[in-house]
This record gives structure tokens, C-alpha cells and sequence, in this order.
């Protein structure tokens, strides 16, 4: 009898993890979750729920009260934490970008750290903003305040794919854009996703959103798992939270 392949190890894994915050209370209560690679999974619930401490954990801003997590088959607390957030690209609403820089130095930003020749460094800018759908000759020299909330997140994007980090960490990134400009980048990230394959963890606490990006679903509640499979199955979910948003989805 032949032997069975080896099942693949996922790229990040959470083991039992908690975080205690001030006052007892738990921010994470014993989560297990593993994320495959090239998978986008969707960390969905409510504020309050874990999301963006569960994301926290998997860069290493967050150290675990017990458990551990695991990125690359490696414990963050492992990692040296340079090390560990130059493999990961992370985007949150607000953006975060230097506002003194021009778009071509937020971009650059990582592979300059890194030791990037020049022109390499040139080359990936250049690539990577027609990627995100800003012409590379229009954009790179502006500044910040220069653009609208939807080119700034783009730019995002951008600087979180400058160094071909194996990881992705999204919190909210277009929770702030009005709609049109939202839905337009949800296509073009799922698109960009799709071509790309990299392992992505994405939070919101939009379920339509949810639906339109993940690859698989987990559903948060008070720190814990209340749903995880693929999107399409949430509305059979017997859990109260589960249900609760998959009513949404209906209304």
C-alpha cells in the first residue's frame, strides 16, 4: 500500500491562543485557526470580536497570554520582529503613509530597508503601480494629501506588495472609502488575489465583503470561532452569531 502524501503545513497557525487584556477579560479565548497558503482567508465579526488582535498576534505586535502562533512554521516570538514584518505586508484603513514621502518613496519604502539596488527598486515601483491602477508617471512624484482616499489606498497596497512579502494582513482597508470607490477596489483586489496567490488574512465586519473576497470564512464572537468554512455555506451555520449575519445577507 502506497503511503499517503503528507498534508501541507499550513503558513500561519494560532494554537489555543489567548490574549488577557486589563480587567480579566479575554481580547482572544483559545483560538485555533490555521491559514493555508494562498488562501484568502476573512476574519469577520463585530467590533469587539478579536479580529484585529488576531491579526495583531500574526505579525508579532501582539504576543499571545498562552498558545502560540506560528508564521512560516516558526513561533513569532521567535522571529526577530524586523525580520518577521518585512515577510508580511500589512494595510489598515487609515492608510499609514508617510506624508513628507512621495508616493515612489512610501513604496519604496521596504526594499529600501532591505538593500534594494536603485534601479531595482525603481523597476518594482513602477511595476507595482500599474498594478494597483496608478500610471506610474502621473502618481510616483505626488504627495499624500495629493490624492483621494481611494488612490492613498491603492498606494497602500502597493507599499505592502513592494518587497513580494509571502503574507498579507488587511484590517479594514476600505472600511472608510465611499461605496462606489469601495466595491471597485474589492473587485480589483479579488482580482489581484487570484493573480498574486499570496496567503491573505482580511478583516472586516462587512458580510457582503466578506463574501465578495474570502476564499474561506471565519466568523469571530467574543474572541472565539462562531463559523469557519467556505463563504457559501454561512447562511446553513447553526450558531446565533452565524446566523445572525448570514440574515444580513437576506435583507
Amino acid at each position: 500500500m502506497s503511503p499517503q502524501p503528507e498534508a501541507a503545513a499550513p503558513f500561519v497557525a494560532c494554537r489555543g491562543v489567548s490574549v488577557r487584556v486589563e480587567g480579566g477579560q479575554y481580547a482572544v479565548r483559545d483560538l485555533t485557526l490555521d491559514v493555508m497558503a494562498g488562501e484568502t482567508l476573512v476574519l469577520l465579526g463585530r467590533s469587539g470580536s478579536g479580529k484585529t488582535t488576531t491579526l495583531k498576534l500574526m505579525n508579532g505586535l501582539r504576543l499571545p497570554t498562552s498558545g502560540e502562533v506560528t508564521v512560516d512554521g516558526r513561533a513569532t516570538s521567535a522571529w526577530e520582529p524586523h525580520r518577521l514584518r518585512r515577510r508580511i505586508g500589512y494595510v489598515i484603513q487609515e492608510v499609514g503613509l508617510f506624508p513628507h514621502f512621495t508616493v515612489e518613496r512610501n513604496v519604496a519604502l521596504v526594499p529600501s530597508l532591505e538593500g534594494w539596488e536603485p534601479g531595482r527598486i525603481r523597476g518594482r515601483v513602477e511595476e507595482l503601480l500599474v498594478l494597483v491602477g496608478l500610471e506610474p508617471k502621473r502618481f510616483r512624484g505626488r504627495y499624500p494629501h495629493e490624492l483621494s482616499g481611494g488612490q492613498r489606498q491603492r498606494v497602500g497596497i502597493a507599499r505592502a506588495l513592494a518587497a513580494d512579502p509571502p503574507l498579507l494582513l488587511l484590517d479594514e482597508p476600505f472600511g472608510a472609502l465611499d461605496p462606489l470607490t469601495r466595491a471597485e477596489l474589492q473587485r480589483e483586489f479579488r482580482d489581484l488575489s487570484t493573480r498574486l496567490g499570496k496567503t491573505t488574512v482580511f478583516v472586516t465586519h462587512d458580510v457582503r465583503e466578506a463574501m465578495a473576497l474570502a476564499s474561506r470564512l471565519a466568523l469571530l464572537a467574543e474572541g472565539g470561532i462562531a463559523f469557519l468554512g467556505a463563504p457559501e455555506t454561512l447562511r446553513g451555520a447553526t450558531h446565533p452569531e452565524a446566523r445572525a449575519f448570514a440574515e444580513v445577507l437576506d435583507a
